[in-house]
């Protein structure tokens, strides 16, 4: 079993004493990569947490315009076939990461960089290490990426990556934690899903945590894109289960909303798990529904950036 394994199980709350210190350039910079549908702007809040704790930190510069420059990926017949490949369709993210990392690198006055990938950010991140190179970087941390490519052959589900995720886990490097480069995949448990037909025991408190006194919390689903939509919170579990099982084969598990907890993980890394915490920063609140940047979760990961060995 990996070390990572071994150190951390993929099942627990982790509790951390940092607390933000002046800025100092002994601590490596950190490079945040955002998620799909998501722009720099969403990040603002969690840069300036970072930097707080005294981690320089350089957001890659992405608008929600420039996802659409995925729609080239429809006239590549691998995207039919289901074999889609990062290359050439998302060059244009791979050259926004690669801005970041070259801006990093100034701060980093001959020090190493942390790669912080929030959702698709965390694999599009794997796939810079693979066709950039990987020398700069000693820790790659992951918010709620979708790692594992959905199963074959489920019926009813379909793998809305057209292939990628599957060519990132058959040409990526696996995960490692190493005092060279360590691999940190964090996961949220914010809500269990059920499935769409049949038992589905599922209501309010499968929510992490719930608050009684905001009926609105229970009332409302946000997802990635900011839409609410009022549900019961029977609905509300099954509709995020069909989301589930789209990116893991399985409706009745948790997740972060949006990611399954295991397919947030990866064999090899440190895998953390988090109670409560949302997927996005988009349709996020601080206190009735944090996400993996907001500051009271942030001070549950900070110290992997942190660590200077």
């Amino acid at each position: 079993m990996a070390m990572a394994l071994a150190l951390a199980p993929c099942f627990f709350k982790l509790h951390c004493s940092s607390s933000p210190t002046n800025p100092t350039s002994t601590i490596r910079p950190a490079v945040i990569l955002p998620g799909l549908g998501n722009n720099t702007g969403d990040y603002q809040k969690l840069e300036l947490t970072l930097q707080e704790y005294g981690v320089p930190t350089v957001v890659a510069k992405v608008s929600r315009f420039d996802w659409l420059r995925n729609a080239a990926g429809l006239a590549d017949p691998n995207y039919w076939s289901g074999s889609l490949r990062p290359r050439p369709v998302l060059d244009w993210y791979l050259k926004r990461i690669d801005e970041a990392v070259q801006e990093a690198k100034e701060l980093a006055q001959g020090q190493t960089l942390s790669l912080i990938g929030h959702s698709a950010g965390g694999w599009l991140a794997r796939v810079y290490m693979e066709e950039f190179g990987q020398l700069d970087v000693s820790l790659l941390l992951t918010l709620g990426t979708p790692h594992l490519p959905p199963p074959k052959g489920v019926p009813g589900v379909i793998d809305q990556t057209r292939g990628l995720l599957d060519y990132v886990e058959k040409h990526c490097k696996k995960a490692v934690y190493t005092p060279e480069l360590r691999y940190v995949c964090i996961a949220g448990r914010y809500i269990k899903g059920a499935r769409f037909v049949g038992d589905s025991n599922v209501e309010a408190k499968s929510m992490v945590p719930v608050e009684n006194d905001h009926p609105t919390a229970e009332a409302v689903l946000v997802n990635d894109l900011g839409i609410s939509t009022s549900a019961s919170p029977g609905f509300r579990a099954r509709f995020v289960g069909q989301g589930y099982k789209q990116v893991c084969g399985q409706a009745d598990v948790w997740g972060d909303g949006v990611v399954p907890e295991a397919s947030a993980h990866l064999d090899g890394a440190f895998n953390i798990s988090l109670d409560g915490v949302y997927h996005s920063p988009v349709g996020s609140d601080d206190e009735l529904r944090p996400w993996y940047g907001s500051p009271a979760v942030v001070e549950q990961w900070i110290h992997h950036l942190l660590d200077r060995t």
